[in-house]
């Protein structure tokens, strides 16, 4: 019900910038910029923990990103999910460029906490994967979104832990649903994500995709991760 009454007030309640606050847009040019108006980068956490997949995000997390991010999280601003998977798209390009490996791709979302997801209402991570895939299919490359990550435990809330902490509370969270493994042979897996901040989600969701492999096939063993943004120091290691 919440979800739907979302969706209800975002046609007909005034809309603002997600970003800045200008009216009667959803999202402003200047802040589209700031999304998605650069090339995306290869991001690495620091510390970079071991076993953390390629990751490419489309653009710093910082001032508009933020506000954007944070608008269709937290406050149910559903109609930033289109942009904010325009960006997302730009990210999983730079990850497996065209005419790399074989298969379509394959974007699995880095699941959110069940009792998180009913709070906010919505799945902020699989509703960006599927405006993501939407718009690489538009651009000509043949992707789909498949759910396969589940929570086998309980976690921590990860606010107010550090990144070893992180770690810890995430090990052996994640695992492939029943069946899942085989709906992913043959294609090339890309996990997403809205944010990476210390890449202990990214970790563990690898972790569980090489889990899940069926004894004598690689088919979908390599694993590459996209977010649509990552802290600005990321970035500007990787510039260096």
């Amino acid at each position: 019900m919440r979800a739907w009454w979302r969706e209800i007030t975002g046609l007909v309640l005034p809309v603002a910038c997600g970003g800045c606050g200008s009216p009667r847009t959803p999202l402003c040019d200047a802040c589209g910029r700031a999304l998605y108006g650069t090339w995306p980068c290869r991001v690495r956490p620091v510390p970079e923990p071991a076993g953390l997949p390629v990751v490419h995000a489309a653009a710093p997390y910082e001032d508009a990103v933020r506000a954007v991010l944070l608008a269709h999280k937290e406050r149910g601003a559903l109609g930033l999910a289109a942009p904010l998977g325009r960006a997302l798209a730009g990210a999983v390009r730079a990850a497996v460029p065209p005419g790399t490996g074989v298969g379509p791709l394959i974007l699995v979302p880095v699941p959110s906490a069940k009792r998180a997801v009913g709070a906010r209402g919505h799945d902020a991570a699989r509703r960006i994967a599927l405006a993501a895939a939407g718009e690489l299919r538009r651009t000509g490359r043949s992707a789909r979104v498949l759910p396969v990550l589940r929570q086998r435990r309980a976690v921590a809330d990860q606010a107010g832990l550090d990144a070893r902490q992180r770690l810890t509370n995430l090990a052996g969270a994640l695992e492939v649903a029943a069946g899942g493994a085989g709906l992913l042979e043959g294609g090339r897996v890309v996990l997403v994500d809205d944010l990476m901040t210390t890449g202990a989600s990214l970790v563990e969701a690898s972790r569980a995709m090489h889990a899940a492999t069926r004894p004598g096939y690689s088919a979908f063993i390599q694993v590459s991760a996209a977010v649509v943004a990552a802290p600005p120091l990321s970035f500007e290691i990787n510039r260096n």
